[in-house]
């Protein structure tokens, strides 16, 4: 198992970054344009048993991915884990923590790759460089859109 934690401080409270991650259409705000992600099915919100199912490609082909909300508290976490997709394991917390009316996000995701412990151990590396591009880029979104809205 790996495991991957990114945080920023957004500039806005608690209660606008939850409303944004709250939008529909969030994961396609979310998405990085050098990731394509088509969206199948999104339903529930954040709460426990909302459901997501979409495809990530790699170059040309559809990888199916499914996740399912497994804990929620209101203005604090949510957590998404994957159900059907590429990895061995994922799951991941999104926290959100009030610092002096701004918000300590945090992405903190535990994951394994298809093949075991050598998997994981050789090729962790990749898997975390690509999260840290895609988190910077959420962040980045989340910073820009919450200050917009503030």
């Amino acid at each position: 198992m790996v495991r991957f934690k990114y945080s920023s401080l957004i500039d806005a409270p608690v209660e606008v970054v939850w409303n944004f991650y709250e939008r529909p259409d969030i994961l396609n705000l979310l998405t990085p344009p050098w990731q394509p992600i088509q969206v199948i099915r999104h339903e529930g919100g954040l709460e426990v048993g909302a459901t997501t199912e979409f495809n990530i490609f790699l170059g040309l082909i559809p990888l199916r991915w499914v996740t399912i909300h497994t804990e929620y508290s209101r203005y604090h976490f949510f957590t998404d884990e994957q159900r059907e997709g590429p990895l061995e394991y994922w799951k991941h917390r999104h926290q959100f923590t009030a610092e002096d009316h701004k918000t300590l996000l945090t992405d903190d995701i535990d994951f394994s790759l298809p093949g075991g412990f050598l998997t994981d151990f050789f090729a962790s590396w990749l898997v975390m460089m690509q999260l840290d591009q895609v988190f910077r880029y959420r962040h980045e979104v989340t910073q820009r859109e919450c200050r917009i809205h503030y």
